[in-house]
């Protein structure tokens, strides 16, 4: 199996992942009988700050998997995953990354770690963008 697809299979994994934590963490909140089911804010600030932090790790998983997956998905369906497979596991890592910072902190390093993570992301896809190109 080739660096890209471990990358997007790791990915799309870790995306469900996070989603079945946060399902558990408000599984837990309605079970206690502290919010009803349908209580809760889509941005989840409505909830501990673990909550918040863990609601936005995942929904940025989501909104950043055009980019990061879609690139990865492009590279397959142009059969030009030789051009990904050597940063492929580098920008899965990034992505691991910047979603550990995000569960662990909002202090002022920690994002300035989020962005340094998602722009190792955006860049690796911009490269590959340019090679898919040319």
């Amino acid at each position: 199996m080739s660096a890209t697809i471990i990358a997007l299979a790791g990915y799309i994994g870790w995306t469900i992942l996070l989603t079945l934590v946060l399902i558990g963490y408000r599984s837990v909140i309605v079970a206690k009988g502290q919010k009803a089911a349908n209580e809760f804010s889509a941005s989840g600030d409505d909830v501990t700050a673990l909550g918040l932090r863990l609601t936005r790790a995942q929904a940025n998983c989501i909104e950043s998997f055009p980019i990061v997956g879609g690139t990865l998905l492009l590279s397959l369906a142009i059969e030009q995953q030789a051009l990904t497979d050597s940063l492929a596991l580098a920008v899965f890592a990034a992505r691991l990354a910047q979603s550990c910072v995000h569960i662990l902190s909002t202090a002022v390093i920690a994002v300035q770690l989020r962005l340094a993570f998602f722009l190792v992301q955006l860049g690796i896809c911009l490269y590959w963008l340019t090679l898919f190109i040319l």
